[in-house]
């Protein structure tokens, strides 16, 4: 297994392409990764029902997207040996300590919807 050193890590941070916590910042920044994180804070959910609970996700979107999750330790995938397979997702201990920052960008959205529609009003009405 390859090992990054951690100066490596912290010099210039995710604002260099080749530091490893710039892909990871990628994955949570990702539109659908919040969603599915959210979607699977009180206990784990089969895929259909992620689909429905998220509109607008693409079974495409929603099969990568978790499929990058597993991969990053975030979500555990359950098959259960029955037919037809029954399969369910869930968040790991590391996703679930997703939780708070994502409450957090959560709630402050919340606050600011009011703002940010009218900004865009404004921005948007302006003579350009």
């Amino acid at each position: 297994m390859v090992t990054t050193p951690p100066e490596f890590v912290l010099r210039g941070g995710p604002y260099r392409a080749d530091c490893p916590t710039r892909r990871i910042m990628d994955r949570i920044g990702d539109r659908w990764t919040v969603l599915i994180v959210v979607a699977l804070w009180d206990g784990s959910a089969r895929f259909s029902e992620l689909r429905r609970r998220i509109e607008g996700i693409s079974q495409k979107m929603l099969t990568q997207t978790l499929r990058g999750l597993e991969r990053d330790g975030l979500v555990h995938r359950t098959a259960y040996p029955e037919v037809p397979v029954r399969v369910e997702y869930s968040l790991t201990e590391a996703g679930r300590t997703l939780r708070e920052p994502l409450r957090a960008l959560q709630d402050w959205s919340i606050a600011h919807v009011e703002d940010i529609a009218a900004a865009q009003e404004a921005y948007d009405s302006a003579d350009r």
